[in-house]
């Protein structure tokens, strides 16, 4: 299995620390609002990776941070007269229902960052110690200067680096403008803890170093995010994790590309900022918006609109309905062809996935064999056995893709009746009745297929 990492810019072989086993430190939302499908496209390609690992037959102890402390959150209980506590739960609950809809997997750990401030504390005072920091009034930031290694992951040329440009200029004064702040000195502040550092609040970066390393160690395998997240968040990491440690802190670094909505930035202001609530109350199934967000190659921009959600939509139907209707096939001629185009597309599979999760032909490998597979069973050649390798391989796979709606779909009785009396009629060569039926049929939403094999139905 390779994966592209982004500190070597380059794909590499995936070795974990510990044979079997993976510590996998994901990003997580900071919760003031609603996560918007921008989120949502890290989230997704963070489960599919989380799910292949396992697939592959890892053991992974994954982690997923909850920012529930800065000045967004801190700025949103104010304005709604709450406590920070109230307002990031209500949030954080929002957040895990999405990410349940999606049919995200839940991380072994989902901190947060208002349940660990003894950790960033401990930290820094290391830093401090060290000398890597230091304190100005009240406040206190990681000297860059002395980590000549900083800008390892971003590849940028420190001397460029302009106040204001691609450094947050906050209101803390700092020796250096590239510095950032580790502890937040608040003595007046809403928000804030009483610790050997003085009344203040944790930095960003600092929130993430602390509770990795207190889940996976002070060096542990991968750790993802967004593209924006390389520069300064990943690279402040790194910085102040190393230099408390002088560990390697993470082996391997991953990030998703950009969500575009129709070709632009999405924003509030253009009219084109989708939460994932926003698109189920326009109707569309959340199978679809996962197998939109994750169709695409995490390293390739996502063009999100609404014309590829529908064609979403139309590919998640038209393969549920394919997997539902293999039970209703009956055929006794083994087809020793189809059983090998079955371990042909597994094999292409797992070959495109090791290859740094390059899922679209992954998924043009499914569909070429349910290609394959349509021809065979509507000519009916194929027999009990083709059916279940069929079935269990959709089923095998689901444990990475998760897009099958797997659970049996009943009919309404009278529906199920009219489709009784249809079959007599066609057996009776009644097919002025028998069309008649069909219509009948067809208000109630059931468009029904016939098969050499038999009668096939699915949802309008």
């Amino acid at each position: 299995m390779k994966l592209f990492n982004t500190l070597t810019e380059k794909k590499e072989e995936f070795q974990p620390l510990q044979p079997g086993k993976v510590g996998l430190y994901t990003c997580g939302p900071t919760v003031y609002d609603l996560a918007h499908i921008g989120n949502f496209r890290a989230y997704v390609f963070e489960d599919l990776l989380h799910r292949y690992l396992l697939y592959r037959g890892y053991s992974v102890t994954r982690v997923m941070n909850i920012t529930d402390v800065d000045d967004k959150t801190i700025a949103g209980s104010l304005k709604e007269g709450v406590s920070l506590q109230e307002f990031t739960a209500r949030y954080t609950a929002f957040f895990l229902e999405d990410m349940a809809t999606l049919r995200l997997k839940k991380p072994d750990y989902l901190p947060r960052a208002t349940q660990h401030i003894p950790e960033m504390v401990s930290l820094i005072k290391t830093l401090l110690a060290k000398g890597y920091a230091y304190e100005k009034e009240g406040s206190i930031y990681f000297r860059i200067s002395r980590f000549p290694e900083y800008g390892k992951l971003s590849h940028l040329d420190l001397s460029a680096i302009k106040p204001g440009a691609r450094v947050e200029v906050d209101e803390y004064s700092k020796e250096d403008v590239r510095d950032f702040a580790l502890w937040k000195a608040e003595p007046q502040g809403p928000v804030a803890w009483e610790t050997e550092l003085g009344r203040g609040r944790p930095g960003w970066h600092i929130e993430c170093s602390a509770m990795s390393m207190k889940y996976l160690g002070e060096t542990f395998d991968i750790h993802t995010g967004g593209v924006d997240n390389i520069f300064p968040h990943h690279e402040n990491e790194i910085a102040q994790s190393e230099a408390a440690t002088g560990k390697p802190f993470v082996r391997y670094w991953l990030h998703c590309a950009h969500l575009l909505v129709n070709n632009e930035k999405m924003s509030k202001s253009r009219g084109n900022f989708y939460t994932l609530r926003d698109l189920l109350n326009k109707g569309y199934s959340p199978v679809a918006v996962r197998y939109l967000l994750l169709s695409t190659h995490y390293r390739d921009p996502l063009n999100f609109t609404e014309v590829s959600l529908q064609q979403a939509s139309h590919t998640v139907r038209r393969y549920n309905e394919f997997f539902r209707n293999l039970s209703f096939f009956q055929g006794t001629r083994p087809n020793a062809s189809l059983s090998e185009k079955v371990s042909q597309a597994r094999q292409f599979f797992i070959n495109h996935l090791d290859d740094d999760l390059n899922i679209s032909p992954a998924l043009a490998a499914i569909f070429e064999l349910i290609k394959e597979a349509n021809i065979a069973l509507n000519s009916s050649s194929f027999d009990a056995a083709n059916i279940r390798e069929l079935q269990n391989f959709l089923l095998e796979i689901d444990q990475v893709l998760a897009i099958l709606e797997v659970q049996e779909e009943t009919l309404d009785e009278a529906v199920l009746r009219l489709i009784r009396e249809r079959e007599e009629a066609r057996k009776a060569k009644d097919f002025k009745r028998a069309d008649a039926l069909r219509q009948q049929i067809l208000q109630w939403g059931i468009v029904l297929e016939d098969t050499p094999s038999g009668t096939r139905w699915h949802r309008r």
